[in-house]
Formats: C-alpha cells, structure tokens, sequence
C-alpha cells in the first residue's frame, strides 16, 4: 500500500493518534474514506464518459489499445535511435572535450607561470 510498511503505518497512526486525540480519530477516518468514495465515484464517471464519446465517434477499446500500442511503439523505437546515437556521441564528446581542456590548462600554466603568488 503505497510502499508503505507495517512498522510505519503504526506509527503514522501513533503520530495521528498522538496529534488529534482518540476521540477525532475516527471521524477523521470517516471522512477520509467518504472522499476517497468521492474521488473513486468521480474517476469512474469521468472514464465512463471518456468511454461513451470514444464509441460516439466510432472508436472501440480495441481500436483504442491498438493504436495507443502502435503509437508506444514508434516511441521505443525513436527512442532506441537516439540512445544508440548519442551514446557514441557521448563517448566522441567526452575525449575531445578532454583534450581540449587540457590544453586550455596547460595554456593558463604557461601563460600564469612567472606571474604566480609568492607565499
């Protein structure tokens, strides 16, 4: 349950019983349950109507899993082309990148040399 333990769920409700008193306690789970009763009634209504509109236009769920796996599809594979490309890229980037900032060091050692602080 939301990778929650059992260890800290009790003391979430020792933190809760602690916070409110016994006596609120229950009211509190009651009220918590009526909106999640709310929020799961509202969820439903919601997919219902999405459902309705799709078979209104002609789309049945099936169409509907069809196209979302085709579309998840194009993602992988578009996906798997970048990362193929920018892995030599990266590897490319990287060792020039290298080279470059050690010579831009040794430029501003060569460059700072006679003119270092004396301690």
């Amino acid at each position: 349950m939301f990778g929650i333990g059992g260890g800290e769920l009790v003391f979430i409700l020792f933190i809760v019983l602690m916070l409110f008193g016994s006596d609120k306690v229950p009211e509190i789970a009651r009220t918590m349950g009526k909106a999640m009763a709310q929020l799961k009634n509202a969820t439903n209504d919601i997919k219902s109507e999405i459902q309705k509109g799709a078979e209104a236009n002609g789309l049945d769920t099936k169409s509907l899993t069809d196209i979302t796996g085709n579309i998840n599809a194009q993602i992988n594979d578009a996906k798997s082309n970048l990362l193929g490309d920018t892995t030599n890229l990266s590897g490319n980037l990287l060792g020039d990148t290298a080279t470059e900032i050690d010579k831009v060091k040794e430029d501003i050692e060569s460059l700072s040399g006679p003119i270092k602080r004396q301690r």
